[in-house]
């Protein structure tokens, strides 16, 4: 007998074991797998978008508020013992059995709000058996959460009607604002819908809705919980007519969000609610303007200088599916035209290879079949460096990458941050500076970005991430230990990018806003057109074009995107401007015309605040000492005539092409006179030179069908052009010019001499090689 008695107490007590075990591990460690929206708000809690669930249910990622009004109201609607009982309701059950007896069907459950919970996470058919489940599971959560934790998880998971699950989503669809911001009269009929979600919602059996949220809002002000005048006005409020479309602000970033693993989760961004809309409707009215000459994309990213921070997001504007409206520009990779001459500027600077206002030469260039242009076709002979920035000049900016070396340049774009360099720099050449590569407009506005942080906090190392994410920890930037570029090549590249009178790149000059450096950009055929400015506080980028890559007549940086830049502009405070970083710059006596240090020769002299490293470039080389008649008309020299006659200037002298294009644009310009007949062995200054082919040039020239060689133009640089210059061909006379120096050739493949003679006997001579065509 006491075996037996104690067999069955062990049983009793492994079943109990079990039962226990089975209690502990019933329920599991997480209750809901549904699968939830993607949701994106701004700085401020304003919703900026969602993306609907992979289930189709507009169910938003659990809530980590308690609204007051919704709370209350469920709790007494639903169990207004929620904060007492252990999980379930034995008086409840007991009700809503008596209930249910009496009118002989089921019209009450008695279940909690904890007991629901289970319920919405299990999703079984409704039995007794499931009741009692119910019952128990709810006890064990109560023990696994706390009552706040329990009321956010039916708050989030609740039905209220058609696709709209939990309180977020049912505020913002309904009545388009935050549950934070609901009235009394819609919390009420939040609480009362998820009593029969599929039957009574706004869009169905109305009346029998507005009774039950009535009467809700009856208990509530019989039980205190809201005033008589409350009352009234919660009760004369009407019904939302159903479902509204949920904002979509940022679409594309959204979008983005879910490439970058948050798929399903709640984002809090760092941007400017207000400013976000108000982009969004200044490209809205550049839409209807570019509509007209077929352009119909563009794109706007605003940046906290400070800290990163995305202000502004907007990816595209609203033209339409066929017009790619869904293609997200700002991390779309395309030509960047001109945007990246201002690093360059900087980097030369930074190198102490040229002076802010340094003369560059701009003429034209032959590379190994490379012909730069400028956009309007011209040439002015020779520009200073910060001008030929501000006017976006194609051959200066070549012409400072060969001095720098493309491979270099390529190599402090990548530390710069940007990543879409994606071959070896030999395969971009010296085209990376005018729009061989491809860029995005979020990594091109960063690089603004950390120039302005770089120039603008004169006592930080490196600029921290561009990010949109809000609260994320904030690393330093990783691509280098400091910043590749000093403070004083910023601040002289700022100062270029500031300045007013510039052209646009058809070569008209306009007025525009100084308050900011700014640059524009456009690519090859008219494809892409770029604005980038920045101020101390803030960094603007905007691109504008087709998201197919169709070019437009007139699609370029100044005339389409930079317009928008100053429009946005226009939205944010006015800075003071940057600092002048003085232990970076030194006074240094700078030849007036040329730019270059003075040397003994430079007439006027100017005092100009300088990068340090400027201190190592070369003298003006451009003045030299002259001794003229007293007629200032000829140059002379002891052997013509006395020291005691003669005048001694300075006198600026540009090598002759630059002298031919130079002094067609500024009148002002004067050549140096010629030695008098009497002199003898006077330096004499060639008056021709050869624009193109350079000498020991070797030039392709493909054959035509009918297998002879195709012509290519020589030209000559002449400081009268009315002068007449005869040509010979290996000592063969080919012809004679007048106004316009070219000619046409077509020599056989080899080794050519080419002799130029004008009618007063100057002599110039060039040698080049034309390749034979290769082998089929």
């Amino acid at each position: 007998m006491i075996r037996l008695r104690t067999r069955k107490i062990k049983f009793t007590l492994a079943l109990i074991g079990l039962l226990l075990l089975w209690y502990a591990l019933a329920l599991p460690k997480t209750i809901f797998n549904t699968p939830y929206s993607t949701v994106l708000y701004a700085n401020n809690g304003e919703l900026l978008g969602a993306l609907i669930a992979d289930d189709g249910q507009w169910r938003f990622p659990q809530t980590n508020t308690n609204t007051e009004k919704f709370r209350t109201a469920l709790l007494f609607y639903e169990d207004e013992y929620f904060f007492y009982h252990p999980g379930f309701n034995p008086l409840s059950i007991l009700r809503a059995a008596w209930q249910n007896i009496k009118a002989g069907k089921v019209i009450s459950g008695g279940s909690t709000i904890t007991m629901q919970v289970i319920r919405m996470s299990r999703n079984k058919p409704r039995t007794l058996y499931e009741k009692g489940i119910e019952i128990i599971l709810a006890t064990r959560l109560e023990w696994r959460h706390s009552k706040e934790e329990l009321f956010r998880l039916y708050a989030s998971h609740a039905p209220f009607g058609g696709n709209v699950v939990g309180v977020e989503a049912a505020a913002w669809r309904y009545f388009a604002r935050s549950p934070d911001d609901i009235s009394w009269a819609e919390a009420a009929l939040l609480a009362v819908l998820p009593n029969n979600p599929s039957m009574v919602h706004p869009g169905k059996n109305r009346d029998t809705l507005k009774k039950k949220r009535d009467k809700l809002l009856n208990k509530l002000w019989l039980k205190g919980a809201i005033d008589s005048l409350t009352y009234q006005l919660a009760c004369s409020e009407p019904l939302p007519k159903g479902p509204k479309s949920l904002p979509q602000y940022t679409p594309h970033l959204i979008q983005r969000a879910v490439k970058e693993k948050m798929k399903g989760k709640k984002g809090f961004t760092t941007i400017d609610f207000q400013l976000q809309e108000k982009v969004t409707a200044i490209l809205e009215h550049a839409r209807q303007r570019f509509k007209d000459n077929e352009i119909y994309n563009a794109a706007v990213l605003v940046l906290s200088v400070k800290d990163g921070k995305v202000l502004a997001y907007v990816g595209n504007v609203a033209s339409g599916k066929d017009h790619g409206m869904d293609v997200d520009i700002i991390t779309s990779a395309r030509s960047t035209g001109s945007i990246l001459k201002p690093f360059l500027y900087a980097a030369m600077i930074n190198n102490g290879q040229i002076l802010p206002q340094q003369l560059l030469s701009d003429v034209p260039l032959f590379i190994n079949g490379f012909h730069p242009q400028n956009f309007s076709q011209g040439y002015a002979g020779a520009v200073p460096a910060d001008i030929a920035l501000a006017r976006s000049l194609n051959v200066p900016a070549v012409g400072l990458l060969r001095s720098y070396h493309y491979e270099k340049f390529y190599n402090l774009l990548k530390k710069l941050g940007m990543h879409t360099l994606h071959y070896p720099a030999d395969h971009y050449g010296l085209s990376l500076i005018l729009g061989g590569a491809e860029g995005t407009l979020w990594d091109i506005t960063s690089m603004y970005r950390n120039m302005a942080y770089s120039l603008h906090d004169l006592s930080a190392k490196k600029p921290g991430p561009v990010s949109y994410h809000s609260g994320e920890q904030r690393i330093l930037w990783d691509q280098a230990e400091n910043y590749p570029l000093d403070k004083g090549p910023l601040w002289h590249t700022a100062n270029a990018l500031s300045i007013v009178h510039r052209p646009d790149e058809s070569g008209d000059w306009n007025d525009v806003s100084g308050k900011y450096a700014w640059k524009t950009g456009t690519s090859f055929g008219h494809r892409d057109a770029w604005a980038v400015g920045f101020t101390p506080e803030f960094c603007v980028g905007v691109w504008v074009g087709n998201a197919d890559g169709e070019g437009r007549p007139g699609l370029t940086g100044l005339k389409a995107a930079a317009p928008v830049m100053f429009e946005v502009f226009d939205q944010l405070p006015n800075d003071k401007g940057f600092t002048k970083p003085t232990s970076q710059l030194r006074k240094l006596a700078v030849c007036a015309m040329s730019g270059f240090r003075a040397s003994e020769n430079c007439e006027e002299v100017m005092g100009r605040e300088v990068y340090w490293k400027g201190l190592e470039t070369g003298h003006c080389p451009f003045h030299k000492k002259v001794h003229l008649d007293s007629t200032e008309t000829f140059q002379v020299n002891s052997s013509c005539e006395s020291t005691l006659n003669m005048v001694h200037k300075s006198w600026f002298v540009l090598p002759p092409v630059e002298e031919y294009y130079y002094a067609a644009a500024n009148t002002g310009y004067k050549r140096l006179p010629p030695f008098r007949a009497d002199c003898l062995g006077g330096e004499v200054k060639k008056n021709m030179a050869f624009i193109y082919p350079k000498k020991g040039a070797r030039i392709y020239v493909p054959r035509q069908l009918n297998s002879q060689t195709e012509e290519f133009i020589v030209e000559v640089a002449h400081p009268i052009p009315e002068k007449k210059i005869y040509w010979h061909l290996d000592h063969i006379y080919i012809g004679v010019t007048k106004q316009t120096h070219r000619l046409a050739l077509s020599p056989e493949p080899g080794t050519h001499t080419l002799t130029l003679i004008d009618q007063d006997g100057d002599v110039i001579q060039n040698t080049f090689k034309i390749l034979p065509p290769p082998l089929k």
